[in-house]
């Protein structure tokens, strides 16, 4: 027969079992691969081995949260940001998946620090954050 003390810390372990693999699928929320069955991988074109200035990128993209996954890219130069496009990554978008590094209105020329989001919006509109990957692009 158990003891009351053991019997208790076993049933207060179990507990703080619980509640730790129930807080799990909300830690790995929006993080790379991170148990929503999504990812974002950058794919350079026009045959370059960097992101630079002027070029062109697009993204693979993976996921199982949502039929019509978006893909945000905002740039930054020194913390400042100059440039956010957004298109989307599913059949019957249109305006196609090429994204441009530069120029903008903000962005004439140089480097910058280039973060893609992987995003789905929900019935009420609201963003979620699926994955991320983050770049920089050279001059």
């Amino acid at each position: 027969m158990m003891r009351r003390p053991a019997a208790i810390f076993l049933v207060l372990a179990l507990a703080a079992l619980a509640l730790a693999l129930a807080l799990v699928p909300a830690a790995l929320a929006g993080k790379p691969g991170g148990g929503n069955g999504s990812s974002i991988s950058l794919v350079l074109l026009n045959g370059d081995t960097e992101a630079h200035f002027g070029r062109q990128v697009t993204f693979n993209v993976s996921t199982t949260a949502t039929a019509e996954p978006w893909v945000n890219l905002n740039c930054y130069q020194n913390g400042t940001w100059v440039s956010g496009q957004w298109q989307g990554f599913f059949p019957g978008y249109s305006w196609g998946q090429t994204f441009t590094l530069g120029p903008t209105p903000s962005w004439h020329g140089g480097a910058a620090d280039c973060t893609a989001r992987l995003v789905k919006f929900g019935r009420n509109g609201r963003e979620s954050t699926l994955a991320t990957t983050s770049f920089h692009v050279y001059p």
